[in-house]
């Protein structure tokens, strides 16, 4: 077959998908998408997603978590194995104080007059600072309010805390979105129940102020207009906290250590977030020898000498202090350690599968009426979930189970009673972070080191950035279609 009969041969199925008025067609029933005159169905002409505001896309991949250094703490809860993550996105950087003060600030607006506990149980605890034999009411006052911490990470925000802001974050990015888009307009008036929450707009729950570009209903029984739907591709899935495995591959970004030239052979692990066995930077010029991450470097020492200070940090630094990994994320390494999404078990690391582990699934589903429709939304303006019981799991063969953070706990029915702080240090409430921080030492600037604390619980070195999925192609944008084909200059680039 000649090269030029080839291609309209591979032209043609596209060719036979569009109609003649330039609609195109459904490859199965031979219908026009987006016509009213043949009933209206659409279908997305922007099907790709958008980078959310502040991520970095991550693309995915298999690589060994676990240990890189000797076990010193002689735990045992990080044996390296092969695993692989899916593509996401990750924040750049730590979420900021001025990034949580505008949470603050929204949730006192719209809940403050008649929710007030909903505000406070928001409040990060300044008091964190605290310490018998310190002097660091100053950090109490100042480190949260001023406008000189602005770009300096959170701390004093438990894991639920975090959970709700990337929850928060969610809604305020699509309701962005449907007003940059003209569907909605302007509304700083929103108080109580009456806020926008995607899911609640989602199912028709929330109407807000129109905007002046409405979508337009292409059905031909309908109103005109309607609401966006998923399925339209222009809101985003929800911000959310990393899983480990997530983490803890965003930070060793290792396609920094791929050669350009060829596919699938990274040679070397990283202890840290970057190449070597030091924790400065080892090349010539002006930064060698510079500290690559705030970490303290032993006993007394947080911040070096008067007139040469190692990491210019006796607490934090601004969130885009130190050079970013290859992934382009900052502070992967130090500054404050990070919240992630998993329930700790020691064992995990074996037990878990080997594609997207995780453990911490609670599996919910909407309350619906009798109609089944979802119930009218709670006071707060979110729609109603309550956990999937054990009835509605029985007959599944992927799960028997709603909850199943203590899967595989070793007794009869997984249901260990581990009476956190008496008889264990471990419960289905304990969560991972991960990093290292500021009053740390360099063991745990490795990425796969893991610690665990109460979810309630909080401190001066523990914050935390938000993750969000990747929904289509692996490749990202730029390969359409996930082809293997490389590009013109023979290296793919990657761009979410």
């Amino acid at each position: 077959m000649k090269l030029s009969k080839l291609y309209l041969y591979l032209a043609l199925p596209v060719l036979v998908g569009m109609s003649s008025c330039g609609k195109e067609k459904s490859s199965v029933t031979g219908w026009n998408y987006n016509d009213s005159k043949n009933g209206g169905f659409e279908k997305s002409t922007t099907p790709d997603q958008a980078t959310g505001p502040g991520l970095v896309y991550i693309q995915g991949g298999t690589f060994m978590m676990g240990n890189t250094e000797t076990d010193v703490m002689y735990e045992y809860h990080e044996v390296p194995r092969r695993v692989t993550v899916s593509s996401y996105y990750m924040d750049e950087t730590e979420v900021a104080n001025i990034h949580y003060r505008e949470y603050l600030y929204w949730m006192n607006r719209v809940f403050g007059a008649d929710f007030p506990d909903v505000v406070k149980k928001a409040t990060p605890d300044t008091l964190v600072w605290r310490d018998n034999l310190a002097y660091n009411e100053p950090y109490v006052e100042y480190y949260f309010r001023h406008p000189a911490y602005d770009f300096y990470p959170v701390v004093g925000v438990n894991w639920l805390q975090a959970s709700d802001f990337c929850s928060w974050r969610s809604d305020r990015v699509n309701e962005r979105i449907l007003i940059d888009k003209g569907v909605l307009a302007e509304n700083p008036s929103q108080v109580g129940a009456d806020n926008f929450n995607t899911e609640a707009y989602l199912v028709g729950q929330y109407e807000g102020s129109a905007g002046k570009r409405p979508v337009k209903d292409l059905n031909p029984q309908g109103t005109g207009t309607r609401h966006v739907r998923m399925e339209d591709g222009i809101m985003l899935p929800k911000y959310r906290l990393p899983t480990e495995a997530e983490w803890e591959y965003a930070a060793l970004a290792l396609i920094g250590n791929q050669p350009a030239t060829s596919e699938e052979r990274i040679t070397d692990r990283r202890i840290y977030p970057w190449n070597g066995t030091s924790t400065r930077y080892p090349k010539s010029g002006m930064w060698q020898g510079q500290f690559l991450a705030n970490f303290k470097r032993g006993r007394g020492d947080n911040m070096g000498v008067a007139g040469k200070l190692n990491d210019n940090a006796d607490i934090t630094a601004p969130v885009k202090s130190f050079m970013p990994n290859d992934f382009g994320l900052y502070n992967m390494a130090g500054n404050v350690n990070e919240w992630v999404m998993d329930v700790y078990r020691p064992m995990t690391s074996t037990d878990a599968t080997d594609f997207k582990p995780f453990r911490g699934n609670q599996y919910t589903t909407k309350v619906l009426d009798a109609e089944g429709n979802p119930v009218d939304k709670d006071s707060l303006g979110h729609i109603q979930y309550r956990p999937v019981t054990q009835e509605e799991s029985a007959n599944r063969r992927n799960y028997r189970r709603g909850d199943v953070r203590n899967y595989e706990d070793g007794d009869e029915v997984s249901n260990v009673d581990y009476k956190f702080g008496l008889s264990s240090m471990i419960n289905d409430e304990v969560r991972v972070y991960k990093g290292g921080s500021w009053k740390d030492r360099a063991y745990f600037l490795s990425p796969g080191t893991r610690r665990y604390l109460d979810q309630a619980v909080s401190t001066d070195d523990l914050g935390f950035r938000c993750a969000m999925d990747r929904v289509g192609s692996p490749a990202g944008n730029s390969i359409k279609g996930g082809n293997n084909f490389p590009t013109e200059h023979g290296k793919r680039k990657m761009k979410g």
